[in-house]
């Protein structure tokens, strides 16, 4: 796994990416972090998002998508099932569901350029420690990056 420093979203809009992964959960609520940027930056995922069943158990670890043109290029925007539900304290993050969601994109995706956020390790609660090896296993072979804000000085 490629680590970068920047804005995954900026990066991708530039072309950096053809793939631009990020967790959901099986209510159709992107109200916060990264999946609050992605709806208001490209409202087709919010859309695509939408069109699947609300509350359904059975979303945990598929994927939906939307592609969008961004300066010239497509950009393919992946809302991986990842948590069930957004409530609550603790861990949210299904590994298991994250694995078989990255593995989905490799499926769909084999030959893409993949950019992806700290998944499942911000508000979802989970152990990046546990997460990255099984992102690296789904996507063994292909072009991925892990893609972080750089820390601040001071």
């Amino acid at each position: 796994m490629r680590r970068i420093e920047g804005d995954l979203i900026a990066l991708a809009k530039s072309g950096q990416f053809d793939v631009l992964v990020h967790g959901c959960n099986c209510f159709h609520t992107m109200g916060a972090g990264i999946a609050k940027i992605i709806a208001k930056e490209f409202p087709a995922a919010a859309q695509a998002d939408m069109e699947t069943p609300k509350g359904d158990r059975a979303k945990l670890g598929t994927i939906s998508h939307a592609t969008v043109e961004c300066d010239g290029h497509s950009l393919t925007i992946v809302n991986a099932y990842t948590q069930f539900d957004h409530s609550g304290h603790g861990q949210k993050v299904d590994y298991n569901a994250l694995q078989s969601a990255f593995e989905a994109v490799a499926r769909e995706f084999p030959e893409a350029r993949i950019g992806y956020p700290l998944i499942g390790a911000g508000l979802a609660g989970g152990d990046w420690d546990e997460i990255a090896p099984r992102i690296d296993t789904a996507l063994d072979g292909m072009d991925h990056a892990l893609v972080v804000l750089p820390v601040a000085d001071g």
